[in-house]
């Protein structure tokens, strides 16, 4: 080496802040000027074989090295690596050379660290300490304050970041850095981080190795803090015994795509910064970073219709200058672009504010890595069909629509509910908007680094996402503890469309059905069996064995649930159980069998009958034939009656109550237009005792209180003029006519006419 390594002993050690442009800048300098003949990287060996695919043109970062067990997929690490990164400008530097220069990691193995890992939630690449470490100490934090600086990303900018033109030295940084960290390292020893000792030990030996093929000719760049002790002077055989018995694991290694929104120390990762979208753009912006930065806070603003001008941006550029210039700061960071911001385009308010800070300084950009990195099959399977069917996986939050009804969109379905099977959660479930029927689906995608780590560990469950889906399946319904776990499966099966792993699943649910004689347990299974039976005609499954098991446990629940629900349930049970009724009762309207519904009608005439059943299952039952057309207006009176009789306990009757007039299911607008029914309550409602009446007030008041403002009023106004009186010959309540109006009637028909298919033939 010559030039700014003249004189120098050992090799070049480059001390860096992981993820800090200011670093990389100068270490891209300092080989520029050194021209090393090899370059050691912090970071895990078995990485090296994958380091030629950083020159591919399809590597595109933020990037990950990814570490996992071979034998454990979720036993993992990441490694990122960003742009502004200095080891990424480091390897990138080899790779550009007219003769390449060896690049290689040195860090502790991938194989060891998982080895040693018990919790694999503390992955956090370049952070490899223990879970039993004591508090640790934050370098750049210890610097900032000796400096008299209260905010550590502030002195780092001052020092490294507005550095302004390039030194005469590109050395100099680097030794300034490395005599601080000395320093500390003589202060604070290990800095509450015990396992760096073993992993400095490798790093050394590796550096051995280095120096008997290319001397001292090779630079080294790795985080400040190891600086110290990387130079200090130890031998091979104290390195040798602190790396002896070392726990190892047969570990796979690959790229994968990261975001800058993961790199940031918010979204957990340790050795993260705070602003990777601003640290992105000052070591993109070679000039006039400010000016380039409030443009782009522009043009945001201008998106979301805020109106934002270019003398914003110039007023703005002006400002941060004065701050920064009033505050002793060599140039305008983060802190008084963001304040400038905030006065100048935002009119002072956080809400313009914090959609900047989310969107650019912390950002979702995604990085990219080409097809020919290393990949389970599943994978491979997973992203052939993701580009067939134009899925983009994006690290921001997007939603979907689809229409089953065409192909494209009933295979994207499937895949999304496959991956969901598997617990590769790409997209999530959402409501949708302007339909309920079974043919529209809208879905959240998001596509998450951790996602690859559940794509390889789905990989022991098959090569392709069909095969692996249909085997999780197979293993899930063998190992359900639960009928309703079954019945959540099947439906699930439906949805992704795995017809090979219905029979196992059916065939478990039968099983399993046959064997419950918990009443409860089965009516609460029935309705996801029913819900799955819609899916037939729209994704065109055949879920004929389906329909057959459902029947089956319709007809068992009709014949035990009567004396289920009168064998003395408390008032949690009995809520429990009107639930399941509700349930049953639905699903039974989808299964549309024969003699199913009359049976059904008579399992719910039994129940509202029984004395002996609890009043919010009878009020329940008696809304249910109601509504359904099998009670007439006089009978219900009549129960209601019996119900709400001086006889009945007060808290029974005030559950009969709810179980009728529930405000979910319309009972208030049915006392609006039903004042025998009204007065029948308002008769009871007088005569509760008063010791009793303290009781069910607060259950009453959960009835009532959840009816509509509308309908609350009309049922005031009724109440108020007595629902016992007798209105004049020819009049109605407020708002109804006496008698049908035939003409107002008939003026909906054409409305519907739109809404509905007309009837074929």
């Amino acid at each position: 080496m010559s030039g700014p390594t003249a004189g120098r002993r050992g090799p070049l050690l480059l001390g860096v802040r992981h993820h800090g442009p200011g670093s990389a800048r100068a270490v891209r300098a300092a080989l520029d000027a050194t021209r090393p003949a090899a370059v050691l990287i912090e970071g895990p060996p078995e990485g090296d074989a994958l380091l030629p695919l950083a020159a591919d043109p399809g590597m595109r970062p933020p990037v990950a090295l990814l570490a996992h067990a071979a034998d454990d997929p979720g036993r993992a690490a990441f490694w990122p690596l960003a742009a502004f990164s200095p080891e990424w400008v480091a390897v990138r530097w080899a790779q550009e050379q007219d003769e390449p220069v060896p690049v290689r990691f040195i860090d502790l193995p991938a194989a060891h660290t998982l080895a040693a890992r018990a919790d694999p939630e503390e992955a956090d690449g370049t952070d490899t300490t223990d879970a039993t470490d004591s508090v640790r100490l934050d370098p750049l934090a210890v610097l900032a304050e000796t400096a008299g600086y209260d905010d550590p990303e502030r002195w780092w900018e001052d020092v490294v970041e507005h550095r302004g033109a390039a030194p005469q030295d590109p050395l100099a940084a680097f030794e300034a850095l490395g005599e601080a960290m000395g320093a500390l390292r003589e202060a604070y020893g290990d800095g509450g981080r015990p396992r760096d000792r073993v992993r400095e030990a490798y790093m050394r030996q590796r550096m051995r190795a280095a120096r008997r093929e290319f001397g001292d000719a090779y630079a080294v760049v790795c985080g400040a803090w190891h600086v110290p002790a990387l130079r200090a002077k130890t031998t091979a055989a104290a390195d040798k015994a602190l790396l002896t018995g070392l726990p190892k694991v047969k570990v796979e290694t690959t790229w994968v795509p990261w975001t800058h929104r993961r790199l940031a120390r918010a979204g957990g990762y340790g050795a993260g910064i705070t602003s990777p979208g601003w640290y992105a753009h000052l070591f993109a912006a070679r000039d006039r970073p400010v000016e380039r930065w409030l443009t782009r806070v522009a043009g945001l603003l201008r998106e979301e219709d805020l109106q934002v001008s270019p003398a914003h941006v110039i007023e703005a550029v002006r400002l941060a200058g004065t701050l920064a210039a009033v505050r002793g700061r060599p140039a305008a960071g983060l802190t008084e672009t963001l304040e400038a911001a905030r006065a100048v385009m935002c009119d002072g308010s956080d809400v313009p504010l914090a959609l900047v800070e989310d969107r650019l300084v912390v950002g979702d950009v995604l990085g990219e890595v080409p097809d020919g990195a290393p990949a389970v099959p599943l994978q491979r399977d997973l992203t052939r069909q993701r580009r067939s069917l134009r899925l983009k996986a994006e690290a921001q939050d997007r939603e979907l629509e689809l229409d089953l009804r065409k192909d494209t969109d009933a295979a994207k379905s499937r895949l999304l509910h496959r991956l969901r099977l598997l617990g590769i959660d790409w997209g999530t479930p959402a409501a949708s908007r302007g339909s309920t029927g079974t043919f529209r689906e809208t879905w959240r995608l998001c596509w998450e680094p951790e996602l690859s780590v559940r794509v390889a560990e789905a990989g022991i469950w098959g090569t392709t996402v069909v095969a692996a889906a249909t085997a999780k399946a197979e293993a899930d319904a063998a190992g359900a503890a639960e009928l309703g776990e079954v019945t959540a499966l099947a439906e699930r099966c439906l949805l992704a469309g795995l017809s090979g792993a219905l029979p196992a699943v059916l065939r478990a649910l039968s099983d399993m059905a046959a064997m419950d004689a918990d009443v409860a347990r089965l009516a609460k299974a029935l309705p996801a069996l029913a819900r799955s039976l819609r899916y037939g005609d729209v994704r065109g499954t055949d879920a004929a064995a389906l329909r057959t098991v459902a029947g089956g446990l319709a007809e068992r629940i009709c014949v035990a649930l009567p004396p289920a629900c009168a064998a003395g349930l408390d008032a949690d049970a009995a809520g429990e159980m009107r639930g399941r009724v509700d349930g049953v009762h639905g699903a039974i309207g989808l299964l549309d069998e024969n003699g199913l519904r009359e049976r059904w009608a008579a399992v719910l005439g039994a129940l509202a009958g029984r004395d002996t059943v609890p009043g919010v299952i009878r009020g329940r039952a008696a809304r249910l034939l109601l509504d359904e057309g099998r009670l007439t207006a006089e009978e219900t009176a009549r129960l209601m009656g019996l119900a709400l009789s001086p006889a009945a306990a007060p808290a029974d009757a005030a559950g009969w109550i709810e179980g009728f007039a529930g405000a979910g299911s319309g009972g208030g607008t049915l006392l609006v237009h039903d004042e025998r029914l009204l007065g029948l309550i308002d008769a009871w409602l007088v005569g509760v005792p008063e010791g009793a009446f303290i009781d069910v007030l607060p259950l009453l008041r959960r009835t009532f209180g959840a009816y509509e403002a509308g309908v609350k009023r009309s049922l005031g106004e009724l109440v108020r003029r007595g629902p016992s009186a007798k209105p004049a010959p020819g009049a109605a309540p407020e708002g109804f006519a006496p008698t049908l109006d035939p003409v107002r009637a008939d003026a909906v028909l054409p409305v519907l006419a739109l809404l509905l298919p007309a009837a074929p033939g």
